[in-house]
Formats: structure tokens, sequence, C-alpha cells
């Protein structure tokens, strides 16, 4: 029996940009769809409906959590389909080793809304719960084994590269003294030390303070940008020539990994300008699809506040 938060996550669920990623992906019956990050399954359900009973689709999750949901899906999806356990880039750089071919690939990154609603999983700073951010509950390190054994300069240096958290030194000296003599493990443990740490007005500036520090945390965690650049070259081998790759992403840190990525693999010849002629021999194997990201209308963040930040990219194989 799926707990009911689950229960309410499948139900409720509504995917970020639906819409434009079906436009993107232009998914037709008979092809293979790769959904990387199938989370409560609000997109493959869109994408298999597409498929109109003629295709496969393999959706891939790290998070054990995802899997009661699959079953859901599974049942109603009209077409063959597969659940494949594992961080994305793990299992699409498997895939593409085993030669499986694929006619359009999404990846959906960040933490998903079934993850978020979940308090006991520590993602959010809203809610006091153990201090976890793991989205695979048996990878390691947690956020907890993070903020209390890291070297400080260490926490320095992820929440100013992950976070863009411009108090990131007194943040992190004072994790260090509050450690010392107690060890933190509940969220709201972390989020009264940044509150304290920070200049009074940053306190009641734009956004949640602790916001930027539990971003780079969950970043850490769960290698989120190691991941991204080694699934993005795994997908792209993965495609059939006119295969689509779509990619939606949540911060800039992302959103410049997509952005780069594509914008190299369209560019073909890599020879300096002088040279007469191309030496190198390299040819585009990506044609953008989106000149700049697609981000959501003001209509869907008005029902969907969470989809505010979402910024997508789309690139078809040559």
């Amino acid at each position: 029996m799926l707990p009911n938060v689950l229960q309410r996550s499948a139900a409720d669920h509504v995917p970020v940009l639906a819409a434009e990623v079906r436009e993107l992906l232009s998914v037709r019956p008979g092809e293979t769809v790769v959904d990387g990050t199938f989370g409560a399954g609000g997109h493959s359900r869109l994408l298999a409906a597409d498929l109109a009973g003629d295709g496969k689709l393999v959706a891939i999750d790290r998070d054990p959590g995802a899997k009661p949901l699959f079953d859901l899906f599974k049942a109603t999806a009209g077409v063959d389909v597969r659940f494949l356990r594992g961080d994305f880039s793990v299992v699409l750089t498997q895939l593409a080793a085993n030669d499986v071919r694929a006619d359009a690939v999404l990846l959906d990154l960040g933490v998903s809304s079934m993850q978020i609603d979940q308090p006991e999983r520590g993602f959010s700073y809203a809610t006091d719960a153990p201090l976890d951010m793991r989205m695979d509950p048996s990878s390691e390190p947690s956020a907890q084994e993070i903020v209390n054994t890291w070297d400080e300069r260490e926490l320095v240096t992820i929440f100013r590269r992950f976070g863009e958290e411009r108090y990131a030194g007194p943040i992190a000296r004072a994790i260090a003294r509050r450690r010392m003599t107690t060890p933190f493990t509940r969220t709201g443990e972390l989020v009264d030390t940044i509150k304290l740490a920070i200049p009074t007005p940053a306190r009641f500036g734009e956004g949640h303070p602790a916001k930027r520090v539990f971003q780079a945390l969950r970043i850490a965690v769960n290698d989120e940008l190691g991941a991204l650049e080694t699934a993005l070259p795994a997908a792209l081998a993965m495609l059939r020539p006119g295969g689509r790759l779509a990619v939606i992403s949540f911060h800039s840190l992302e959103d410049r990994i997509v952005k780069q990525f594509i914008a190299q693999k369209a560019k073909g010849c890599t020879c300096p300008p002088e040279f007469p002629i191309c030496n190198c021999g390299k040819q585009p194997e990506l044609r953008a699809l989106t000149r700049k990201p697609v981000r959501p209308s003001a209509r869907e963040i008005d029902a969907n506040p969470r989809s505010s930040s979402a910024r997508l990219r789309a690139a078809v194989k040559i």
C-alpha cells in the first residue's frame, strides 16, 4: 500500500512545462522514450500518451519511492514501459554502452515535488526534519554528515559555488562553532544557525535566508552537477539521428552546463579562426531547438509556484 503522501503526489503532481516538453520532444508512435527523472511520473504519462499505444518508455529514478508510483503508472500506461532504479548518469551511461538507442530523452533536474512533500527527507527549510537531503537514502554522504564533518573551508566553497551564497564565510564559521559542542541533526537547527550568522537585514530580504545553503547542500549530497555533466554525453550517445533531448533545470548552475553542452555539440569545427581550412574534422552533433531557455508562463506560475525557476532547453541529434 502506498503511503498517503505518495498517493497524493501521484494524483496531484503537475509536471513543469508539460506542453512545451511535449512540443519539443515531438514523440511519435513507435518511438523509444527515456524519462531520466521519473519522480511522480507526470511527464512520463504525457509522453506515453503521445506514443498512442505503440512504443517503449524507459523510466529512471534513484529514489526508491518512485517505484510504487511507477507501478501505478504502468497499470494504465498503454505502452511497453520499464523502470530502472539508479542515478540517471550511471543508468544512461550503461544503456549507451549496451547500444540501447532512443528517440527522445527527458531530464527534469533537481528535487521533485514528491521529495519536498515528505518532510522526513529533510529537503525543505520550511519544516523541521532530520537533516538528510539524499535522493537515494542508501547513498552517502547525508547533509548531516557534511554539516558536521566537512572542513569549514569546504563548507565555504560549496555554499559559494553551489548556492551562490554571499555570506558563505560567516555561515560556515557559525556552523563550525556550533558543532563543536552540539552536532546538527535537524533542519531547524541549521536554519536557526544560518539566520543568526547573517546580517539582520538579510534575514528579511528576498526569499528565505536558508534557501541558498539548502540548495548547496542538496547539490553536494547528490552530486547533481557531476551527474548532469556525465548524463548529457550519455544521452547524446543514446539518441538516434533525429532524436530529441530536453532538459529542465531550476537554477543557473544547471542551466549553464546544459547551455554550454548544446553549444559545444552544435558548433562543429574547433580549429582556430586563422586556419584557412578545417583540420579537426569535427562535425556538429546537435542542433539547438531553443535559442533561449523556455520559461513557464505567468498562468503556470500562478497555478504551480514551484515552476517559477524552471528553464527548458532542447536539441535534436544531427
